[in-house]
């Protein structure tokens, strides 16, 4: 299927990070099932491995605290939810949130970030014929991820997990972070495109009652991000066709 961004019909187009510009959710996924394997070991007799659904399901798109909190409560295991502050090695919501992170950056230290050279040739495209593009994420590390994948300088509208908690936003699955990228490009809801690969995301999408969502499906999960909220489901932003 393909997909037609028309100025007729759209001013703006708001993507998502991980999973849709960056190639990170494989490392993103590992740093999770690394930290709460651990924990699930420690805390659990029954011990039942976190797993992909898991993933796709409780914590991906979502701020990590809200990730942890929805995880362990799938489990029926409760934890204090402590402060952003709390050290990697304290056992509260945060304390694991913040052991993901570190787990994480470990990776990406390691080997680097990549884009979907497809994902970014869109932009371009977008750019070239005077669309306004933002870049939203729950990740307090959007900079340094899209820096280290060489394409810092592309989206000069970024709403990232540092300006969601200066400003108070909530996370996804509200709308919050997609409208405030798309208030700083002077554009509306109606006449905006987001572009998502997370079931929470396309859930933000209809909250905020854009033009039109599109999910971006890399995992086999078209239909669940048709049911959740995608108004066209693609496997590849290839498929995407600009207009001026």
């Amino acid at each position: 299927m393909r997909v037609r961004l028309s100025a007729s019909r759209v001013d703006a187009v708001v993507f998502d990070m991980d999973g849709v510009i960056t190639d990170t959710a494989g490392a993103h996924e590992a740093a999770w099932k690394h930290v709460l394997d651990d924990f699930l070991h420690e805390r659990t007799s029954d011990f039942v491995p976190f797993d992909h659904d898991d993933y796709l399901r409780y914590v991906d798109g979502r701020p990590r605290d809200d990730g942890v909190a929805a995880f362990l409560q799938s489990r029926g295991i409760e934890l204090e939810p402590g402060t952003p502050d709390d050290g990697p090695g304290v056992e509260t919501v945060w304390g694991l949130a913040n052991r993901k992170n570190e787990s994480f950056l470990h990776v990406i230290a390691a080997d680097g970030a990549r884009t979907f050279p497809s994902s970014v040739d869109c932009v371009r495209g977008l750019q070239a014929n005077g669309f306004g593009t933002a870049i939203i994420s729950a990740s307090r590390n959007a900079r340094r991820i899209l820096e280290a994948a060489g394409v810092g300088a592309l989206f000069p509208v970024r709403v990232d997990g540092l300006e969601l908690e200066r400003l108070g936003l909530r996370g996804k699955p509200a709308p919050d972070m997609f409208l405030e990228a798309t208030r700083r490009l002077g554009a509306t809801p109606a006449r905006t495109a987001v572009v998502e690969d997370a079931v929470a995301g396309v859930e933000a999408g209809r909250a905020g009652r854009f033009g039109l969502v599109i999910g971006v499906d890399r995992e086999g999960n078209g239909e669940m991000l048709r049911v959740h909220g995608a108004d066209v489901v693609v496997a590849d932003l290839s498929a995407v066709d600009v207009a001026g």
